[in-house]
């Protein structure tokens, strides 16, 4: 029995090896960004990657006081959240309406839908922009989250579609019998049970809605509707640049993203591998 569960865990071996290599190669360039953060401009080039000799916290008090990063930070900040919220209610009624709409126009609908994961949105960017003219939100905060929600649609339909298949319909059928209609049961059962799927789908498009610069930089040109990314683009001099200001925004911007992660990353891990083990 020892000698069979040593052999299991030699099989892992392989598996643990490679995640270690996978975890620095990704955790390398935020160590970097954070570290450097807290140099002046010339530690930065004659040291990149060791510790700071001594560190340097007035970058941040420089970015706070001297520039509008809180304002910034405050218009993404909305914009992700609305986009969000906005998905997650659009993903989750159109995935249970067509997991429990069975017929060739709900697949054909299904697949149209899905089909937007393999054409990037930012293929139609003149004709959006054009839209966002024609409806008056140009240079507003507004005019990202449309986009925001149509960019993550394919994707949240996808999961939580494939989410709701799973649930047993025994359940459904339950509610039903006691007098609950259609509403109620998508709220009383699907609903609760979507929090893993919906944590993934949170996560999976919090970080290209918040790390977003394309439609920013199109949409907006108001220094008071700038995001968190495309403010950092004021850092950026013609013939210099301040570095370390520029990482100290950058650590700043990551907060928002890690933190959702640690507080849902139980539900993210469940929505992943739901439906993986079946028996």
């Amino acid at each position: 029995m020892r000698r069979g569960s040593l052999e299991r865990q030699n099989l892992h071996i392989p598996s643990h090896i490679i995640l270690g290599i996978w975890s620095l190669i990704v955790i390398f360039p935020l160590w970097v960004m954070v570290i450097n953060s807290f140099k002046d401009r010339l530690s930065i080039y004659q040291n990149p990657f060791g510790l700071p000799q001594k560190w340097n916290i007035a970058n941040y008090g420089a970015v706070i006081s001297d520039s509008d990063f809180l304002g910034y930070f405050k218009n993404s900040f909305i914009v992700v959240v609305l986009s969000l919220i906005i998905l997650l209610l659009a993903g989750a009624l159109a995935g249970y309406a067509l997991a429990n709409w069975r017929g060739k126009i709900s697949r054909a609908l299904y697949f149209f839908l899905i089909a937007g994961m393999m054409l990037p949105i930012k293929i139609a960017s003149i004709r959006l922009l054009e839209l966002v003219k024609f409806l008056g939100l140009l240079n507003t905060i507004w005019s990202l989250i449309p986009i925001y929600v149509a960019m993550g649609v394919p994707v949240a339909v996808f999961v939580l579609t494939e989410f709701i298949h799973a649930v047993p319909y025994e359940l459904t059928e339950a509610a039903i019998i006691d007098g609950a209609g259609r509403f109620g049961v998508f709220v009383r059962i699907i609903a609760p049970l979507l929090r893993p799927a919906l944590a993934t789908v949170a996560i999976y498009n919090l970080v290209p809605f918040w790390n977003d610069l394309w439609f920013p930089l199109i949409f907006i040109n108001d220094d008071r509707a700038k995001t968190v990314l495309l403010g950092v683009t004021r850092l950026f001099g013609q013939y210099q640049t301040d570095w370390s200001k520029v990482l100290a925004v950058l650590t700043l911007s990551a907060i928002p993203v890690i933190a959702l992660y640690l507080v849902a990353s139980k539900q993210f891990i469940k929505g992943l591998t739901a439906g993986a083990v079946k028996g």
